[in-house]
């Protein structure tokens, strides 16, 4: 079983930058893919950006350019670091698990959420 705690979510103005990171509770040997979704209010769950054990990443459409995901094995922790936020990123952040190549098949693990409010 593995647990994922998120942190780093906070107030930013527009413009601004934040980095989130999720620790996992035990070795991540077993999971192949580490990612990001987000939850807007009154909105579903999205999928926000992802690397595989591989070091292959991709992103949403929309926050290309401006976030990047990236992952330090040895302290078990993904991070995404978040430039040029707007309001619409404005979303509580989950980071996600699995054991497969991509998230397609599903999440097997994931965080409680950090809240990222974008706001003047």
């Amino acid at each position: 079983q593995v647990q994922l705690v998120e942190s780093g979510g906070g107030l930013v103005q527009p413009g601004g930058s934040l980095r989130l990171s999720c620790a996992a509770s035990a070795s991540i040997f077993s999971i192949n893919t580490l990612g990001w979704y987000r939850q807007a209010p009154g909105k579903e769950r999205e999928f926000v950006a992802r690397i595989t054990s591989g070091r292959y990443t991709n992103y949403k459409n929309s926050v290309k350019g401006r976030f990047t995901i990236s992952i330090d094995n040895a302290k078990n922790t993904v991070f995404l670091q978040m430039n040029s936020l707007k309001p619409e990123d404005t979303a509580v952040y989950y980071c996600a698990a699995s054991t497969s190549t991509s998230f397609g098949g599903g999440v097997d693990y994931w965080g409680k959420g950090t809240l990222v409010t974008v706001s003047s």
